[in-house]
Protein backbone atom coordinates (compact mmCIF):
# COMPACT_ATOMS: atom_id res chain seq x y z
CA UNK A 1 0.00 0.00 0.00
CA UNK A 2 1.42 3.26 -0.37
CA UNK A 3 3.01 5.46 1.98
CA UNK A 4 0.64 8.44 1.27
CA UNK A 5 -2.56 6.56 1.23
CA UNK A 6 -1.89 5.98 4.81
CA UNK A 7 -0.75 8.45 5.97
CA UNK A 8 -3.57 10.27 4.71
CA UNK A 9 -5.53 7.97 5.78
CA UNK A 10 -4.21 8.24 9.57
CA UNK A 11 -4.32 11.83 9.40
CA UNK A 12 -7.92 11.92 8.25
CA UNK A 13 -9.17 8.82 10.85
CA UNK A 14 -7.08 10.40 13.96
CA UNK A 15 -7.59 14.02 12.94
CA UNK A 16 -11.28 14.00 12.36
CA UNK A 17 -11.80 12.18 15.57
CA UNK A 18 -8.80 14.26 17.57
CA UNK A 19 -11.36 17.29 16.20
CA UNK A 20 -15.04 15.51 17.18
CA UNK A 21 -13.25 14.37 21.00
CA UNK A 22 -12.19 18.12 21.37
CA UNK A 23 -15.78 19.58 20.58
CA UNK A 24 -17.18 17.00 22.85
CA UNK A 25 -15.15 18.09 25.69
CA UNK A 26 -15.75 21.48 25.35
CA UNK A 27 -19.69 20.51 25.12
CA UNK A 28 -19.64 18.66 28.32
CA UNK A 29 -16.92 20.30 30.74
CA UNK A 30 -17.20 23.72 29.51
CA UNK A 31 -14.06 26.52 28.13
CA UNK A 32 -13.61 26.23 32.19
CA UNK A 33 -13.48 22.72 33.06
CA UNK A 34 -11.73 21.63 29.47
CA UNK A 35 -8.96 24.04 30.40
CA UNK A 36 -8.50 22.70 34.13
CA UNK A 37 -8.89 19.16 33.20
CA UNK A 38 -6.34 19.30 30.25
CA UNK A 39 -3.74 21.01 32.14
CA UNK A 40 -4.49 18.49 35.19
CA UNK A 41 -4.08 15.40 32.75
CA UNK A 42 -1.36 16.56 30.55
CA UNK A 43 1.01 16.60 33.95
CA UNK A 44 1.79 12.46 33.98
CA UNK A 45 2.08 12.55 29.93
CA UNK A 46 5.64 12.90 29.96
CA UNK A 47 6.54 10.74 32.62
CA UNK A 48 4.15 7.63 31.24
CA UNK A 49 5.96 8.53 27.70
CA UNK A 50 9.71 8.66 28.90
CA UNK A 51 8.91 5.14 30.74
CA UNK A 52 7.95 3.33 27.42
CA UNK A 53 10.48 5.62 25.13
CA UNK A 54 13.39 3.97 28.04
CA UNK A 55 12.03 0.54 27.35
CA UNK A 56 12.73 0.78 23.80
CA UNK A 57 16.44 2.16 23.98
CA UNK A 58 17.80 -0.65 22.48
CA UNK A 59 16.10 0.04 18.76
CA UNK A 60 14.23 2.92 18.94
CA UNK A 61 10.90 3.04 16.76
CA UNK A 62 9.90 5.52 14.44
CA UNK A 63 8.79 9.32 15.95
CA UNK A 64 5.72 8.82 13.71
CA UNK A 65 4.37 5.38 14.34
CA UNK A 66 4.63 6.04 18.12
CA UNK A 67 2.69 9.42 17.78
CA UNK A 68 0.21 7.24 15.85
CA UNK A 69 -0.12 4.98 18.71
CA UNK A 70 -0.36 7.87 21.15
CA UNK A 71 -3.04 9.60 18.95
CA UNK A 72 -5.02 6.45 18.18
CA UNK A 73 -5.56 6.19 21.95
CA UNK A 74 -6.33 9.28 22.68
CA UNK A 75 -9.32 10.18 19.91
CA UNK A 76 -10.45 7.30 17.48
CA UNK A 77 -10.42 4.92 20.78
CA UNK A 78 -11.81 7.30 23.35
CA UNK A 79 -14.17 8.25 20.93
CA UNK A 80 -15.70 5.28 20.10
CA UNK A 81 -15.17 3.84 23.54
CA UNK A 82 -17.62 6.91 24.81
CA UNK A 83 -20.18 6.32 22.27
CA UNK A 84 -20.88 2.98 22.90
CA UNK A 85 -20.66 3.55 27.00
CA UNK A 86 -23.06 6.52 26.43
CA UNK A 87 -25.79 4.08 23.97
CA UNK A 88 -25.16 0.95 26.42
CA UNK A 89 -25.95 3.56 29.81
CA UNK A 90 -28.58 5.87 28.06
CA UNK A 91 -30.31 4.30 25.52
CA UNK A 92 -29.90 0.36 26.37
CA UNK A 93 -30.39 1.58 29.76
CA UNK A 94 -27.87 -0.96 31.73
CA UNK A 95 -26.62 -0.69 35.04
CA UNK A 96 -23.98 1.49 35.96
CA UNK A 97 -22.30 -1.64 37.49
CA UNK A 98 -22.24 -3.50 34.34
CA UNK A 99 -21.33 -0.97 31.87
CA UNK A 100 -18.59 -0.60 33.95
CA UNK A 101 -17.54 -4.06 34.82
CA UNK A 102 -18.99 -6.10 31.32
CA UNK A 103 -19.24 -2.97 28.64
CA UNK A 104 -16.73 -0.20 29.26
CA UNK A 105 -13.18 -3.22 29.23
CA UNK A 106 -14.37 -4.80 26.33
CA UNK A 107 -14.64 -1.53 24.08
CA UNK A 108 -11.81 0.55 25.56
CA UNK A 109 -9.32 -2.87 25.44
CA UNK A 110 -10.27 -3.22 21.88
CA UNK A 111 -10.27 0.18 20.84
CA UNK A 112 -6.91 0.89 22.39
CA UNK A 113 -5.41 -2.28 20.58
CA UNK A 114 -6.70 -1.85 17.20
CA UNK A 115 -4.14 1.42 16.57
CA UNK A 116 -1.17 -0.84 17.41
CA UNK A 117 -2.66 -4.18 15.48
CA UNK A 118 -3.32 -1.67 12.59
CA UNK A 119 0.65 -0.75 12.30
CA UNK A 120 0.93 -4.94 13.39
CA UNK A 121 -0.84 -5.72 9.65
CA UNK A 122 -0.23 -2.71 7.74
CA UNK A 123 3.71 -2.41 8.56
CA UNK A 124 4.85 -5.30 10.45
CA UNK A 125 8.44 -5.04 9.93
CA UNK A 126 8.07 -1.93 12.75
CA UNK A 127 7.45 -4.12 15.09
CA UNK A 128 10.57 -6.85 15.97
CA UNK A 129 8.98 -8.15 19.06
CA UNK A 130 7.57 -8.10 22.17
CA UNK A 131 9.35 -4.62 23.12
CA UNK A 132 7.59 -3.05 20.55
CA UNK A 133 4.08 -4.31 21.08
CA UNK A 134 4.01 -3.08 24.91
CA UNK A 135 5.83 0.31 23.29
CA UNK A 136 2.90 0.75 20.87
CA UNK A 137 0.20 -1.18 23.14
CA UNK A 138 1.62 1.40 26.35
CA UNK A 139 1.46 4.75 24.25
CA UNK A 140 -2.11 3.86 23.13
CA UNK A 141 -3.17 3.66 26.30
CA UNK A 142 -1.20 6.77 27.86
CA UNK A 143 -3.12 8.22 25.01
CA UNK A 144 -6.57 7.08 26.04
CA UNK A 145 -6.01 7.69 29.89
CA UNK A 146 -5.14 11.41 29.17
CA UNK A 147 -8.23 12.00 27.92
CA UNK A 148 -10.46 10.36 30.20
CA UNK A 149 -8.40 12.23 32.69
CA UNK A 150 -9.29 14.98 31.08
CA UNK A 151 -13.31 14.26 31.41
CA UNK A 152 -13.16 13.09 34.99
CA UNK A 153 -10.67 15.84 36.46
CA UNK A 154 -12.52 18.87 34.59
CA UNK A 155 -15.95 17.78 35.11
CA UNK A 156 -16.40 15.04 37.60
CA UNK A 157 -13.99 17.09 40.29
CA UNK A 158 -13.48 20.92 39.11
CA UNK A 159 -16.83 21.60 37.41
CA UNK A 160 -18.57 20.10 40.07
CA UNK A 161 -17.09 21.39 42.79
CA UNK A 162 -17.30 24.77 41.31
CA UNK A 163 -20.99 24.68 41.02
CA UNK A 164 -21.33 23.99 44.04
CA UNK A 165 -18.85 25.96 46.33
CA UNK A 166 -16.79 27.77 43.66
CA UNK A 167 -13.20 27.66 42.05
CA UNK A 168 -11.73 26.66 45.55
CA UNK A 169 -13.88 23.70 46.28
CA UNK A 170 -13.65 22.84 42.45
CA UNK A 171 -9.39 23.21 42.76
CA UNK A 172 -9.33 20.95 46.20
CA UNK A 173 -11.37 17.95 44.07
CA UNK A 174 -8.74 18.31 41.41
CA UNK A 175 -5.92 18.11 43.46
CA UNK A 176 -7.53 14.57 45.44
CA UNK A 177 -8.97 12.78 41.99
CA UNK A 178 -4.98 13.67 40.70
CA UNK A 179 -3.85 11.84 43.81
CA UNK A 180 -6.30 9.06 43.27
CA UNK A 181 -6.43 8.70 39.88
CA UNK A 182 -3.06 9.45 38.43
CA UNK A 183 -0.64 9.42 41.28
CA UNK A 184 -2.23 6.10 42.83
CA UNK A 185 -3.51 4.90 39.39
CA UNK A 186 -1.77 6.11 36.08
CA UNK A 187 -0.36 2.94 35.12
CA UNK A 188 -3.66 1.44 34.49
CA UNK A 189 -4.52 2.34 30.79
CA UNK A 190 -1.22 1.41 29.81
CA UNK A 191 -0.58 -1.89 32.12
CA UNK A 192 -4.03 -3.21 31.01
CA UNK A 193 -3.04 -2.45 27.27
CA UNK A 194 0.68 -3.59 27.39
CA UNK A 195 -0.94 -6.94 27.99
CA UNK A 196 -2.11 -6.91 24.83
CA UNK A 197 1.15 -5.84 23.65
CA UNK A 198 2.61 -9.26 24.60
CA UNK A 199 0.15 -10.93 22.36
CA UNK A 200 1.51 -8.59 19.04
CA UNK A 201 4.83 -8.94 20.03
CA UNK A 202 4.34 -12.84 20.24
CA UNK A 203 2.63 -12.48 16.79
CA UNK A 204 5.58 -10.45 14.87
CA UNK A 205 7.81 -12.81 16.01
CA UNK A 206 6.16 -16.11 14.31
CA UNK A 207 6.51 -17.86 11.70
CA UNK A 208 3.27 -19.81 12.06
CA UNK A 209 0.25 -18.07 10.12
CA UNK A 210 -2.10 -19.40 13.11
CA UNK A 211 -0.07 -17.50 15.71
CA UNK A 212 0.63 -14.47 13.72
CA UNK A 213 -2.88 -14.57 13.74
CA UNK A 214 -4.35 -15.99 16.93
CA UNK A 215 -1.61 -14.68 19.76
CA UNK A 216 -3.37 -11.42 19.96
CA UNK A 217 -6.54 -12.59 21.22
CA UNK A 218 -5.56 -14.14 24.74
CA UNK A 219 -3.70 -10.61 25.24
CA UNK A 220 -6.77 -8.48 24.60
CA UNK A 221 -8.53 -11.44 27.22
CA UNK A 222 -6.57 -10.91 29.67
CA UNK A 223 -6.38 -7.09 29.38
CA UNK A 224 -10.06 -7.02 29.49
CA UNK A 225 -10.26 -9.13 32.42
CA UNK A 226 -7.74 -7.49 34.15
CA UNK A 227 -9.59 -3.99 33.17
CA UNK A 228 -12.77 -5.23 34.34
CA UNK A 229 -11.51 -6.24 37.63
CA UNK A 230 -10.09 -2.78 38.53
CA UNK A 231 -13.42 -1.50 37.84
CA UNK A 232 -15.47 -4.07 39.95
CA UNK A 233 -13.04 -3.35 42.90
CA UNK A 234 -13.91 0.46 42.22
CA UNK A 235 -17.52 -0.13 42.40
CA UNK A 236 -17.18 -2.72 45.10
CA UNK A 237 -15.70 -0.41 47.34
CA UNK A 238 -17.98 2.62 46.47
CA UNK A 239 -20.76 0.51 47.16
CA UNK A 240 -19.95 -1.43 50.10
CA UNK A 241 -16.46 -0.64 51.68
CA UNK A 242 -13.43 1.55 50.19
CA UNK A 243 -11.12 -1.33 52.14
CA UNK A 244 -12.23 -3.87 49.06
CA UNK A 245 -10.04 -1.25 46.45
CA UNK A 246 -7.03 -1.07 49.11
CA UNK A 247 -6.66 -4.59 49.54
CA UNK A 248 -7.37 -5.30 45.74
CA UNK A 249 -4.77 -2.51 44.73
CA UNK A 250 -1.88 -4.35 47.35
CA UNK A 251 -3.09 -7.84 46.08
CA UNK A 252 -3.58 -7.78 42.53
CA UNK A 253 -2.55 -4.59 41.20
CA UNK A 254 0.57 -3.89 42.04
CA UNK A 255 1.61 -7.77 41.66
CA UNK A 256 0.49 -7.33 38.17
CA UNK A 257 2.36 -3.90 37.97
CA UNK A 258 5.91 -5.18 39.02
CA UNK A 259 5.55 -8.57 36.70
CA UNK A 260 4.67 -6.73 33.79
CA UNK A 261 7.65 -3.90 35.09
CA UNK A 262 10.29 -7.60 35.53
CA UNK A 263 8.51 -8.91 32.02
CA UNK A 264 9.29 -5.41 30.26
CA UNK A 265 12.82 -5.47 31.18
CA UNK A 266 13.65 -9.10 30.46
CA UNK A 267 12.39 -8.93 26.91
CA UNK A 268 14.23 -5.54 26.56
CA UNK A 269 17.76 -7.33 27.38
CA UNK A 270 16.60 -9.83 24.68
CA UNK A 271 17.63 -7.15 22.17
CA UNK A 272 21.52 -7.42 23.74
CA UNK A 273 21.16 -11.17 23.39
CA UNK A 274 19.67 -11.65 20.59
CA UNK A 275 22.95 -9.37 19.18
CA UNK A 276 25.41 -11.95 20.88
CA UNK A 277 23.67 -14.45 19.33
CA UNK A 278 23.00 -13.53 15.83
CA UNK A 279 26.08 -11.55 15.00
CA UNK A 280 29.06 -13.29 15.61
CA UNK A 281 28.74 -14.97 11.90
CA UNK A 282 29.26 -11.27 10.29
CA UNK A 283 32.27 -10.67 12.64
CA UNK A 284 33.48 -14.48 10.87
CA UNK A 285 32.90 -12.79 7.40
CA UNK A 286 34.93 -9.36 8.58
CA UNK A 287 31.91 -7.71 8.92
CA UNK A 288 32.41 -6.56 12.92
CA UNK A 289 35.08 -7.01 14.89
CA UNK A 290 34.31 -9.52 18.18
CA UNK A 291 34.83 -7.00 20.36
CA UNK A 292 32.27 -4.73 18.53
CA UNK A 293 29.46 -7.92 18.93
CA UNK A 294 30.36 -7.96 22.50
CA UNK A 295 30.00 -3.98 23.33
CA UNK A 296 26.20 -4.75 22.03
CA UNK A 297 25.27 -7.35 24.50
CA UNK A 298 23.97 -4.64 27.49
CA UNK A 299 23.00 -1.27 27.46
CA UNK A 300 26.09 -0.87 30.28
CA UNK A 301 28.24 -1.92 27.63
CA UNK A 302 26.91 0.22 25.07
CA UNK A 303 27.29 3.65 26.97
CA UNK A 304 31.20 2.74 27.76
CA UNK A 305 31.59 2.42 23.81
CA UNK A 306 29.87 5.85 23.56
CA UNK A 307 31.64 7.29 26.33
CA UNK A 308 34.74 6.03 24.25
CA UNK A 309 33.67 6.97 21.36
CA UNK A 310 33.65 10.60 22.25
CA UNK A 311 36.94 10.64 24.24
CA UNK A 312 38.46 10.11 20.36
CA UNK A 313 35.79 10.93 18.37
CA UNK A 314 34.33 13.70 20.18
CA UNK A 315 30.27 14.37 19.67
CA UNK A 316 30.14 13.32 16.17
CA UNK A 317 32.02 10.68 17.37
CA UNK A 318 29.16 9.76 20.06
CA UNK A 319 26.70 10.14 17.50
CA UNK A 320 28.85 7.69 15.46
CA UNK A 321 28.87 5.18 17.68
CA UNK A 322 24.94 5.91 18.88
CA UNK A 323 24.13 5.27 14.96
CA UNK A 324 26.47 2.15 14.45
CA UNK A 325 24.59 0.25 17.73
CA UNK A 326 21.14 1.41 16.45
CA UNK A 327 22.27 -0.02 12.85
CA UNK A 328 23.39 -3.31 14.57
CA UNK A 329 20.17 -3.71 16.85
CA UNK A 330 18.12 -3.66 13.64
CA UNK A 331 20.67 -5.84 11.89
CA UNK A 332 20.04 -8.23 14.48
CA UNK A 333 16.61 -8.59 14.01
CA UNK A 334 16.29 -8.64 10.53
CA UNK A 335 18.89 -11.11 10.39
CA UNK A 336 16.87 -13.75 13.00
CA UNK A 337 13.72 -12.75 10.36
CA UNK A 338 15.66 -14.89 8.22
CA UNK A 339 17.19 -17.48 10.63
CA UNK A 340 13.18 -17.99 11.68
CA UNK A 341 11.60 -17.79 8.34
CA UNK A 342 9.43 -14.93 9.08
CA UNK A 343 9.45 -13.83 5.71
CA UNK A 344 8.61 -16.21 2.99
CA UNK A 345 7.51 -14.32 0.55
CA UNK A 346 10.31 -13.33 -2.21
CA UNK A 347 9.65 -9.96 -2.15
CA UNK A 348 9.92 -9.50 1.52
CA UNK A 349 13.11 -11.18 1.30
CA UNK A 350 14.13 -8.76 -1.11
CA UNK A 351 13.26 -6.14 0.64
CA UNK A 352 15.03 -7.12 3.81
CA UNK A 353 18.27 -7.95 1.94
CA UNK A 354 18.04 -4.65 0.58
CA UNK A 355 17.67 -3.13 4.23
CA UNK A 356 20.44 -5.15 5.65
CA UNK A 357 23.25 -4.13 2.92
CA UNK A 358 22.23 -0.41 4.04
CA UNK A 359 22.47 -1.53 7.84
CA UNK A 360 26.34 -2.29 6.92
CA UNK A 361 26.57 0.18 4.84
CA UNK A 362 25.33 2.53 8.24
CA UNK A 363 27.92 1.06 10.32
CA UNK A 364 30.77 1.19 7.94
CA UNK A 365 30.15 4.98 7.60
CA UNK A 366 30.27 5.22 11.37
CA UNK A 367 33.14 3.62 12.22
CA UNK A 368 34.86 6.44 10.16
CA UNK A 369 34.65 9.18 13.23
CA UNK A 370 36.20 6.85 15.81
CA UNK A 371 37.82 3.85 14.54
CA UNK A 372 41.90 3.96 14.40
CA UNK A 373 42.02 7.49 16.20
CA UNK A 374 42.31 5.96 19.41
CA UNK A 375 46.56 6.69 20.52
CA UNK A 376 46.34 4.47 22.86
CA UNK A 377 45.81 1.79 20.69
CA UNK A 378 48.65 -0.17 18.46
CA UNK A 379 48.28 -0.29 14.52
CA UNK A 380 45.94 -3.06 14.21
CA UNK A 381 43.31 -4.42 11.40
CA UNK A 382 40.45 -7.42 12.14
CA UNK A 383 39.93 -9.68 9.07
CA UNK A 384 37.58 -11.88 9.82
CA UNK A 385 40.09 -14.70 11.86
CA UNK A 386 42.42 -13.07 13.56
CA UNK A 387 43.85 -9.66 14.34
CA UNK A 388 46.72 -8.09 12.68
CA UNK A 389 48.50 -5.96 14.95
CA UNK A 390 52.05 -3.57 14.50
CA UNK A 391 54.34 -4.60 17.42
CA UNK A 392 56.75 -2.41 19.29
CA UNK A 393 59.67 -3.76 17.14
CA UNK A 394 57.57 -2.31 13.81
CA UNK A 395 56.77 -5.89 12.62
CA UNK A 396 53.03 -6.93 11.47
CA UNK A 397 51.85 -10.36 13.22
CA UNK A 398 48.46 -12.54 13.66
CA UNK A 399 47.21 -12.59 16.37
CA UNK A 400 44.05 -14.82 17.34
CA UNK A 401 40.74 -13.17 19.04
CA UNK A 402 40.94 -14.16 22.36
CA UNK A 403 37.75 -15.97 23.69
CA UNK A 404 36.55 -13.25 25.37
CA UNK A 405 36.95 -9.86 23.51
CA UNK A 406 37.66 -6.51 25.67
CA UNK A 407 34.81 -4.44 25.17
CA UNK A 408 35.21 -1.70 23.68
CA UNK A 409 38.43 -2.78 21.56
CA UNK A 410 38.52 0.04 18.69
CA UNK A 411 40.12 -2.11 16.03
CA UNK A 412 38.87 -1.34 12.80
CA UNK A 413 38.29 -4.07 9.64
CA UNK A 414 40.64 -4.86 7.16
CA UNK A 415 40.73 -3.47 3.72
CA UNK A 416 38.92 -7.01 2.85
CA UNK A 417 35.98 -8.62 0.72
CA UNK A 418 33.91 -9.29 2.57
CA UNK A 419 32.44 -12.87 2.06
CA UNK A 420 29.41 -13.23 3.97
Amino acid sequence: MPRWVLLTGAILVVGGAAVAMLLLLGFNLGPRGLTVGLIAAVLPVPVLVACFLWLDRYEPEPVSYLLFAFAWGAAPATLTAYGVNTLAANVIELPESLVGVLVAPFIEELMKALGPLLILWVRRNQISGITDGIVYCGLSGVGFAMVENILYLGGHAFNAGYEQYGPASGTALVFGLFIARIFMSGFAHPLFTSMTGLGIGFAARSANIWVRVLAPIPGLILAMMLHGSWNLMAILSAGRSPYIFLYGYIAVMVPVFLTMVGIALWVRAHEGRLALKVLPPYAEAGWFTPPEVASLGTLGRRHAARVWAKRVGGDAGRQAMKDFQFAATRLALVRDSFNRGLEPDLVQQAHSRAEEAGLLQTMSDARYFYAGRDPQMPPARWDGETYHLVFPDGVLRRVPAPPEPVVPLPIPLSPVVHHY
